[in-house]
């Protein structure tokens, strides 16, 4: 195992340069084959999963669901607010940062950022929820692509560009966890329900989300600093996928349904016209379902 992963490492060495010696030590960073391994686990549970629990009652897990979802809205709020204040006060450059300019700076940074990798991996229990809950249909590929995806990215950017330039994108999406976590966790609580306003906005957030960091990151392109280019341009084409993917959600999602509303009010469905159906408010029954794909 060891002459794998230090073959692993050279090759990886040879291929992007030199790894940032600051993160040496920190868990789960010194080799790449953890990492890998707990994709390939995540991967099997999404695909053994539902297979377990097709002939199984879905379980409740509301309890759990508010516990888990309010501490990843505190870690995610930490997390956003310890980046924002460290970039701002510790002089770092909106437009490109390199990753060794301002040291104090760069250290904090480097400190919350390994709890955004870290996050990366304990939100592989979103994908658990849905399984024991029997919610397959939000298992989509975007959903298992984007949790999949950003562990393993993350372990290459805490290995080479672990602060600098890295912290924007971080922060934004810490924020918009906050916003999302934060209403999926009051939601597991039904008396709160009626007085969440903001379940329609999640995903146009996060498209802003991806359109920022998209901005920001051309900016390291148009005026260098000295971060590396070939991760600006990934940071580019990444977000790219990600904004094809979630406009495709939130047209088939939101649009299409919009639709249907229209056309079921045209023909004066009973919903409509009573109020209620099935013993739920029309309202209620008519509102997008907001799928967990972040």
């Amino acid at each position: 195992m060891e002459t794998l992963n230090h073959k692993l490492n050279a090759y990886f060495e040879t291929w992007m340069g030199p790894r940032d010696k600051r993160v040496q030590g920190m868990l789960l960073l010194d080799n790449y084959l953890p990492t890998f391994a707990l994709t390939v686990m995540y991967l099997l549970i999404v695909w053994m999963g539902p297979k377990y629990m097709k002939h199984r009652q879905p379980y409740s897990c509301r309890g759990l669901m508010v516990l888990y979802n309010l501490g990843v809205t505190c870690l995610s709020f930490y997390m956003c607010y310890e980046l924002a204040t460290t970039a701002w006060y510790g002089g770092y450059n909106f437009y490109c940062q390199n990753t060794y300019s301002e040291p104090e700076a760069d250290k904090k940074i480097i400190s919350v950022l390994w709890w955004y990798y870290f996050s990366k991996l304990i939100e592989f229990i979103d994908t658990i929820f849905f399984i024991l809950r029997k919610n397959n249909h939000q298992i989509t590929f975007l959903h298992v692509y984007h949790h999949a995806s950003m562990l393993n990215i993350w372990w290459f950017v805490m290995n080479w560009i672990p602060c600098g330039h890295s912290y924007f994108g971080a922060s934004l999406n810490s924020f918009v966890h906050v916003v999302m976590y934060s209403y999926y966790g009051l939601a597991a609580i039904p008396a709160l329900r009626p007085y969440l306003w903001w379940k329609r906005y999640i995903t146009q957030l996060q498209l802003i989300q991806f359109c920022l960091t998209v901005t920001q990151t051309a900016l390291a392109v148009v005026w260098p600093c000295g971060f590396p280019m070939r991760w600006l341009f990934f940071q580019i084409s990444y977000m790219f996928s990600f904004i094809a993917l979630f406009s495709n959600f939130y047209i088939q999602t939101y649009k299409k349904r919009i639709d249907s509303q229209k056309k079921e009010h045209q023909n004066g469905s009973s919903a409509s016209v009573n109020g209620h159906a099935n013993g739920t408010a029309s309202m209620e029954r008519t509102a997008p379902r907001k799928l967990r794909v972040d």
